[in-house]
């Protein structure tokens, strides 16, 4: 159903489709943009900067019948590992897994140990995600989130790739931390 491919500059108008929803943009980590040119811009320093490295996955969930950008998934490079993605509602269930299930199986393939991934807790829809993908929920941890400058509970689960335990534990040292029941 889908295809997962690099965002280009014809893709402005559904980036900033994606981009502007408030909704959508609520428990992100950045506040939604607000023309095309904070779109351009965004597109610029998040996206076609990360298309000039090696290893990257930045993509854009497109459905087949017309290859126009939906949603969008990532994985960071850092020591994270961080997997995130897009939820738009008025997309069919199952697409953003679907896409998320993919891009799971390419960073096994290209050896990446684990991967990580953290909700807000009120966010439920993409913990729901995180956990039909096979993700494991962790711990949970207070932050004072920036730059939106609020209070925000995280919950964050893993998927170790390489069949080792371990538990990134970067959130756990840097922030108030604890396990919560029953997740």
């Amino acid at each position: 159903r889908l295809i997962l491919r690099k965002f280009n500059e014809n893709d402005l108008k559904t980036f900033y489709d994606i981009f502007s929803d408030k909704e959508v943009n609520l428990y992100l980590p950045w506040f939604p943009v607000k023309n095309l040119k904070e779109a351009k811009d965004f597109y610029q320093e998040r996206y076609a900067s990360i298309y000039q490295k090696e290893q990257r996955y930045a993509y854009a969930i497109c459905l087949k019948e017309n290859n126009l950008p939906i949603d969008y998934v990532n994985i960071d490079l850092d020591d994270s590992h961080d997997l995130s993605y897009g939820l738009k509602k008025n997309i069919a269930q199952g697409i953003v897994s679907e896409a998320v299930e993919a891009v799971i199986q390419q960073a096994k393939k290209d050896n990446l140990c684990y991967l990580t991934a953290t909700h807000d807790i009120k966010n439920i829809h993409s913990g729901n995600v995180m956990k039909k993908v096979g993700m494991h929920y962790c711990y949970s941890y207070k932050e004072q989130w920036m730059p939106k400058n609020r209070p925000v509970i995280f919950r964050m689960y893993q998927i170790n790739l390489d069949g080792k335990k371990r538990i990134y534990q970067k959130y756990w040292n840097q922030y108030e931390h604890f396990i919560e029941e029953n997740i």
